[in-house]
């Protein structure tokens, strides 16, 4: 029993404040709005571990706002003007690779996303990027907004590899 992490307990025995913001559909809908703007203007797979960058930059509130507002932003630039703030994304990262595990085999499961050329696309049944759902917050407005961002900006970039290393994480 001591080995056994938040991630492990089941669905229903987490706090429902976790079990609400970490639940693999809405995570996964991140993730997939992330993969399908990137595939609208790169018309290629988003490499895996970029999508690993989407739920640490979407879900912490501080970091989703000091996104830029437009996805012609200079990269390098944002970097280093948010350099304090990237310090921490690394660990983050870390902590939630097993939601964003989780979330990937929820979204491949239900076809939002599929495995195409070593990367994700959007698969048979994707995220519907239009959709608004009835009830929300502001702060799930704000990450589904952040998350299609996140997509428009990576496919700007010059190779995935440099967005990892700006950011500060190593695949």
């Amino acid at each position: 029993m001591a080995d056994k992490t938040c991630w492990s307990i089941a669905w229903a025995e987490r706090p429902p404040e976790e079990a609400r913001i970490f639940n693999p559909a809405f995570c996964g809908e991140l993730i997939g709005r992330t993969v399908c703007e990137y595939q609208r203007m790169r018309l290629s797979a988003l490499n895996m571990a970029i999508a690993f960058l989407v739920l640490p930059l979407t879900l912490h509130r501080p970091m989703c706002d000091s996104l830029p507002g437009r996805a012609n932003t200079a990269f390098a630039t944002w970097v280093v003007e948010h350099g304090a703030l990237l310090v921490e994304l690394p660990s983050s990262v870390k902590r939630l690779r097993p939601v964003t595990r989780e979330a990937l085999l929820f979204a491949i499961r239900y076809q939002l996303l599929a495995i195409d050329g070593g990367g994700l696309v959007p698969g048979a049944k994707p995220v519907r990027l239009n959709a608004k759902p009835v009830i929300t917050t502001e702060d799930v407005s704000a990450a589904r907004s952040a998350a299609g961002l996140l997509g428009r900006w990576f496919a700007g970039q010059g190779t995935q590899a440099s967005i990892l290393q700006g950011m500060g994480v190593a695949p």
